[in-house]
């Protein structure tokens, strides 16, 4: 089943109009600015200027919709939805600023305008072949660029020094770019679990927390890895191994029909016994088109893994002027267990 088809047959209602870039993508292959209407009979494209040759070759199938002067995108979709007898369509709520809502809104008067409520990101959630092999070469393109910089980094290096050249090192691999924004960070630095790189210097005895991913056909990696510089203390020798048991701990209970708050509770508690409040943020999270998506292991999740599904197990530990440590993997679900994409090593390396 095409993603259209499973779209269409979880759409509940006349026609849909989505936004949302993600989408855009999943449903049609097309990557460029504007919207999607879609119905029983119809798959358009709604655009400007700048993007109709895109279309063109992006998404032959698909009609096309210039949107220019009057033409405008609420004023093209409410003629698509009238034109179709559409009575009740889906728009992403989630997504659309409120002005945006309120224009489609008012240009469709007396259609019934319905929440989405996140249906095509839950139908992305589990992963087609094609999907899963643009991950696994995303993650092998990042895993190869952090062991092709280890001989390369040192002490006297700035945090951002080291993100440059990892990023450098990533698009030279073939990566379409980054998956996120990098971090780097270095020394009490790591205590922040999503510290922005800055020109601070690393010093010897420090730990380097690089959270990083690539890019390609739109798919995304993610993985951290922490590394040392010098010799570092018992103390930090202590947190890396915390966390370095308590990601095992969660990618040995990471498998289909394995409820992801569960997932979430063995490698936290593992971490709480020994550093009680230093582990605040979920275990880990869906990956694909967007970094972040569903499913996530965390202590409030409902979901349940399902083959298919790829998600990150990434738990780390954070001290105030101590410093920090993440280890993190993408996985795949798999019907007999996970395959793990990325492949760099775990023990504690120190430069």
């Amino acid at each position: 089943m095409t993603h259209l088809e499973a779209f269409l047959n979880a759409m509940q209602a006349d026609a849909a109009l989505v936004h949302r870039p993600e989408n855009l993508r999943w449903l049609a292959g097309y990557t460029g600015e504007g919207c999607l209407f879609i119905s029983a009979k119809r798959r358009v494209i709604l655009t400007d200027f700048r993007y109709l040759e895109e279309v063109r070759i992006q998404a032959p199938d698909w009609e096309l919709e210039q949107v220019s002067g009057e033409a405008t995108y609420p004023a093209l979709a409410a003629k698509l939805a009238r034109a179709e007898g559409a009575k009740q369509l889906l728009v992403e709520t989630d997504h659309l600023t409120y002005d945006a809502y309120q224009g489609f809104a008012k240009a469709m008067e007396g259609i019934d305008l319905q929440p989405m409520g996140g249906m095509p990101e839950k139908l992305r959630e589990i992963k087609d072949e094609s999907e899963l092999d643009s991950i696994r070469r995303a993650a092998k393109i990042a895993s190869d660029a952090f062991v092709n910089i280890l001989p390369r980094i040192h002490t006297g290096m700035t945090e951002r020094q080291v993100q440059r050249m990892l990023e450098f090192e990533m698009l030279e691999l073939g990566s379409e770019g980054v998956a996120f924004d990098t971090i780097a960070a270095s020394g009490p630095n790591g205590a922040l679990p999503h510290a922005q790189p800055s020109d601070r210097v690393i010093e010897s005895g420090e730990l380097l927390t690089l959270d990083f991913g690539a890019t390609v056909n739109g798919y995304r990696s993610d993985m951290t890895r922490t590394v040392g510089f010098g010799r570092v203390s018992d103390a930090l020798r202590a947190v890396y191994e915390t966390v370095r048991v308590a990601q095992q701990l969660g990618l040995d209970a990471v498998a289909p029909g394995k409820s992801c708050r569960e997932i979430d509770r063995v490698a936290r508690e593992y971490i709480d016994a020994r550093y009680p409040n230093a582990f605040g943020h979920s275990l880990g999270h869906g990956v694909g088109l967007f970094i972040h998506e569903q499913p996530r292991l965390s202590m409030n999740s409902t979901d349940v893994l399902v083959p298919g599904n790829v998600v990150t197990v990434e738990p780390g530990v954070y001290i105030p002027g101590l410093g920090g440590c993440r280890i993190e993997d993408t996985v795949i679900v798999t019907e007999g267990g996970i395959i793990n994409t990325v492949d760099a090593p775990k023990q504690l390396i120190e430069l």
